[in-house]
């Protein structure tokens, strides 16, 4: 049986959810910014930045008390994740009001983003912002990089009693766009949006230039890869 293109998919599609970090805008240099000056508050080691593209993609307190474990561990205690852990209250104060002043400062829009968004708006398609990062922080990146007003809805990893890659963020999604998963398509760069995706009973299609935690993309299960959002529509 024929393998059905990413057009194909598209165009079976009433509605996308489509992930921010990693798929529409490069932000390491805002999470390396954020992090970098909340390691200096809780006076502790600093991190390559290298090091922190694999950390993102589960959500600021799975980031940061990665960062913390790392940095810990490496200065030499063998108790790095309970000290670690002890931290985090602060480590996410400080993180939270670092990143609110830098938020879009050190990012950029991916190639072929806005392009590929009003491909799909042209389509009909009903678009929602779903990722791991705080909600509040999501629109205030949109805003800034231009692109809120391509999403009738934005949820981030604060808006449902659970992340990706738990279903039931796409689940809900689906409900806020009124749409089913089995027409509803996720757009990503990882491994939790395609777990998430299979999980909702979404097709899930990925990008081949975002984190994925260190790990290569095309390892992944998925519906489809494109190089660019372009991509999603055929010309």
């Amino acid at each position: 049986m024929a393998l059905i293109s990413v057009p194909q998919l598209v165009h079976q599609s009433v509605g996308a959810m489509i992930d921010l970090d990693g798929t529409m805008v490069d932000t390491i240099g805002d999470f390396s910014e954020a992090v970098a000056a909340m390691l200096r508050d809780l006076e502790l080691p600093s991190i390559d930045a290298s090091r922190i593209e694999n950390m993102v993609g589960k959500g600021t307190e799975h980031l940061l008390l990665s960062v913390l474990t790392h940095v810990i561990s490496a200065n030499g205690h063998a108790d790095a994740q309970q000290r670690a852990d002890a931290l985090m209250p602060q480590a996410l104060r400080s993180y939270h009001q670092h990143y609110e002043r830098i938020n879009g400062q050190f990012s950029r829009v991916f190639p072929g983003v806005i392009e590929g968004l009003e491909l799909l708006r042209s389509k009909g398609l009903k678009l929602a912002c779903l990722t791991n990062k705080p909600t509040a922080f999501a629109v205030e990146l949109l805003d800034a990089k231009g692109m809120r007003g391509y999403f009738s809805c934005v949820f981030g990893g604060d808006a449902f009693e659970r992340k990706k890659p738990d279903p039931m963020p796409l689940l809900k999604t689906c409900e806020a766009l009124g749409t089913r998963p089995g027409n509803t398509l996720m757009v990503g760069d990882s491994s939790n949006d395609a777990r998430a995706a299979h999980a909702a009973g979404c097709k899930v299609v990925l990008v081949t230039y975002g984190y994925n935690h260190g790990e290569p993309i095309r390892g992944v299960k998925a519906d489809g890869f494109v190089d660019s959002l372009t991509e999603l529509v055929a010309s």
